[in-house]
């Protein structure tokens, strides 16, 4: 895949792309990409590594800015067939409040919409207010709240800490119309 919007190229993963990872990886902002933390450039290269080679159980790509070419975050979609997409996404916290994220997420839906797609679905941890405001600015609803329903970290007492989770969805038909 590659989409150019007006500031983003969302292209897939280059080796060069390793330092930039590292700067959003090595301090996952939220517990759903804590198992993504890397704590070197050799991870970050490693990862990359990972993602161009689909090791990471979906489609992910590198989020670009069109002037440098430098990554400042990636979206991921998996296909369940014949035609959902959950989507997701990570941006370095130093590209933010800049509409980016939007940017980059909004190119990735159309172009699963204009190709194969009937329903996209999010997940959103309780606690991470951006992506769940960038749900909605996607137009996608709230469908439901799972209590309990992941733990990606464990409590002090290492006891697994247990994530809320919302899940937000858009079809084709609502993207279409919006």
């Amino acid at each position: 895949m590659r989409i150019e919007t007006s500031r983003l190229i969302i292209r897939n993963f280059e080796e060069k792309d390793a330092a930039g990872l590292y700067e959003y990886l090595a301090a996952p902002p939220v517990n759903c990409f804590y198992s993504e933390k890397v704590n070197s450039y050799d991870e970050a290269l490693k990862k990359v590594k990972e993602k161009q080679n689909g090791k990471d159980h979906g489609s992910c790509y590198a989020v670009c800015l069109c002037d440098t070419d430098f990554i400042i975050g990636e979206v991921f979609t998996m296909k369940e067939h014949p035609d959902t997409y959950s989507v997701g996404w990570n941006f370095n916290l130093n590209y933010g409040k800049k509409g980016y994220a939007a940017e980059a997420a909004k190119a990735v839906v159309n172009n699963l919409f204009e190709n194969d797609a009937r329903r996209i679905y999010a997940y959103a941890e309780d606690d991470n207010l951006p992506s769940q405001k960038l749900c909605e600015r996607l137009g996608m609803r709230r469908e439901g709240l799972f209590v309990e329903f992941i733990s990606f970290v464990n409590n002090p007492d290492g006891t697994p800490h247990y994530e809320n989770t919302y899940q937000y969805a858009i079809l084709k038909r609502e993207w279409t119309n919006r």
